[in-house]
């Protein structure tokens, strides 16, 4: 028997969790955060749930979560201010410097004792690497 999928709201306060786990000066994609909170989440879901925060927001650090190729989705909200004060840096694209500051996600200890999972490893990519053709 299939485990029915979480109610939007339980997603939501996972989200949450997970997203104050990420430390400042260093940033999370919104397809991190919904690989950890794993259980059919993506990123979309994690999206909406940043997106409505209200209240909530001042301790939400919801900033740290960008898209997976360095960019700010939102506009107008001081996000690229908040960031840049907790020591993130942009390219000349105006987007995050992820070689330095992509989060490597929570402990295995912590996602496990709070029911989450860990990122897998990722390839680090350097600004120097080229395409080999052969």
């Amino acid at each position: 028997m299939s485990t029915p999928p979480r109610d939007e709201r339980d997603y939501f306060e996972r989200i949450y969790t997970v997203t104050t786990q990420v430390p400042p000066g260093q940033v999370a994609t919104y397809g991190d955060i919904a690989v950890i909170v794993g259980d059919g989440c993506d990123a979309r879901v994690v999206g909406h749930a940043l997106g409505a925060l209200g209240a909530r927001a001042d301790s939400v650090p919801w900033q740290r979560v960008i898209n997976r190729t360095g960019g700010i989705s939102t506009s107008g909200y001081g996000q690229r201010e908040a960031l840049e004060a907790e020591g993130v840096t942009f390219d000349e694209r105006d987007h995050v410097r992820m070689a330095s500051h992509h989060w490597t996600g929570p402990s295995e200890t912590w996602a496990r004792a709070h029911g989450f999972q860990p990122l897998p490893p990722r390839e680090v990519k350097t600004p120097d690497a080229q395409l080999k053709l052969f």
